[in-house]
């Protein structure tokens, strides 16, 4: 009987750790395959040397994906630029463009330019080879790409009888032309013949262009017009082209101009407010009544710490302080009308300043300014500001497009040089 119940006690012990084994061999079946790894790496002592290791690897991983992803999209390699990136995000960038206002000259008519954004395109990747063959590579103080393509493509579009420009500097404007219109004279006004450049250094000189320069030098105010273009057998003052870039009061030019009797204008210095060394058309045309026009000189205001913000990332963003001059004075440089490369300024009322605007926009019918021809994230550029800027030609993001234009192959310095170029058309019936 003893053996009997030993027996039963034996088979009862045996069935319960046989049903314990057999709920134990349920759990172990449940584990998945990472849990039991991580038991078994825990046991022998190996699981946190392999998860630092993990972690290590993972963050150099991502580093190398980040700095891909950059590299790809926009070649951003300084910290400046990966900083402004990172602060405003690509979409911030593309977002960004005319987010302080862009203020512009209203028409009298209503009226606006021909062409469109596809022709833009198509002349990008017309003018890119034209712009490599350049003789003057390392124009310094002169046009980069974004300038010289404004005035190719508005001058190939115009196709003017008579070129006229006033300043040339040395000679890369004029060639500009030159590519744009083949065998149509050009007149140069320009104090120092660009000749005098070639003694040290790359320069253009024109073989069809009448060159008022050096002790023949005459300013463009003060030519008699009427007898010059006579003299080029042009007639019709309405199929002339002025280029300005001589750093004089655009105010000025535009009333010679008129006076004159033309009506095509190209500013290449349209300069901002608060920047520049003459008064240009956009800080005339930059009043409260037009959208993205008009400012605060309050240092808490939106506005203001928008402009502290963005004068870390853009060499040419203005701050509140170089904004406002005294008594709250905004307006041109700080309340001042500046002239001939910053040599005279006058300072002017806001009242002055308003009548100037609505000077301007009486006898204005197209007003057009040269976007830039693409996004700093792609074209690297650290200068102008694009809060003040309408949208480029070639978005933040489409390096594709970039590089199938052609741009990509450029040198990151030649887009530096933007300042809101401007066309101009005067209203004929003011002339």
């Amino acid at each position: 009987m003893l053996n009997a119940v030993s027996m039963r006690r034996t088979a009862q012990f045996g069935d319960e750790g046989d049903e314990h084994q057999e709920d134990g061999s349920k759990t172990r079946k449940q584990l998945s395959i990472a849990t039991r790894v991580t038991n078994y790496l825990t046991r022998a002592g190996y699981l946190w040397p392999i998860l630092f290791l993990a972690i290590v690897i993972f963050a150099i991983y991502s580093l190398f994906i980040r700095s891909g992803n950059l590299v790809c999209v926009s070649s951003i390699s300084s910290f400046d630029r990966l900083s402004r990136t990172r602060f405003f995000g690509l979409d911030g960038l593309e977002s960004d463009f005319g987010s302080l206002g862009v203020p512009w000259c209203r028409s009298k008519h209503g009226k606006t330019i021909e062409w469109t954004s596809k022709d833009l395109l198509q002349g990008l990747e017309a003018f890119v080879p034209i712009y490599e063959t350049r003789p003057i590579k390392n124009n310094m103080y002169g046009m980069g790409f974004d300038h010289s393509f404004g005035l190719w493509f508005i001058t190939r579009w115009l196709k003017p009888e008579l070129m006229i420009e006033s300043g040339a500097f040395k000679g890369h404007s004029t060639w500009i032309l030159r590519q744009a219109m083949p065998n149509t004279p050009i007149i140069s006004l320009t104090p120092r013949h660009p000749a005098k450049y070639l003694l040290k250094g790359p320069a253009y000189v024109d073989q069809n262009c009448t060159y008022f320069a050096g002790k023949d030098f005459v300013d463009f105010g003060n030519v008699n017009w009427s007898k010059v273009m006579k003299k080029h057998g042009v007639n019709d003052s309405s199929q002339v082209l002025i280029f300005f870039d001589d750093h004089q009061n655009e105010l000025k030019r535009l009333k010679q101009a008129l006076k004159a009797g033309f009506s095509h204008l190209v500013f290449e210095d349209n300069y901002d407010t608060g920047t520049g060394d003459h008064y240009s058309l956009r800080q005339i045309c930059d009043q409260f009544y037009i959208q993205g026009g008009g400012h605060s000189c309050f240092k808490d205001s939106d506005e203001a710490r928008q402009r502290r913000k963005r004068k870390q990332f853009w060499e040419k963003a203005v701050d509140i302080n170089d904004l406002c001059g005294p008594h709250e004075a905004w307006w041109g440089v700080k309340g001042y009308m500046r002239d001939d490369f910053n040599h005279t300024n006058k300072q002017i009322s806001h009242t002055q300043h308003f009548q100037n605007s609505r000077f301007v926009e009486s006898i204005v019918d197209v007003y057009w300014e040269l976007p830039p021809v693409a996004g700093p994230s792609l074209t690297q550029q650290t200068r102008y500001d694009p809060a003040r800027v309408s949208n480029p030609i070639v978005e933040d993001g489409r390096f594709g497009l970039f590089q199938r234009l052609g741009l990509s192959r450029l040198e990151e310095t030649v887009f530096n040089g933007y300042t809101q170029m401007v066309y101009v058309k005067i209203s004929l019936d003011e002339m």
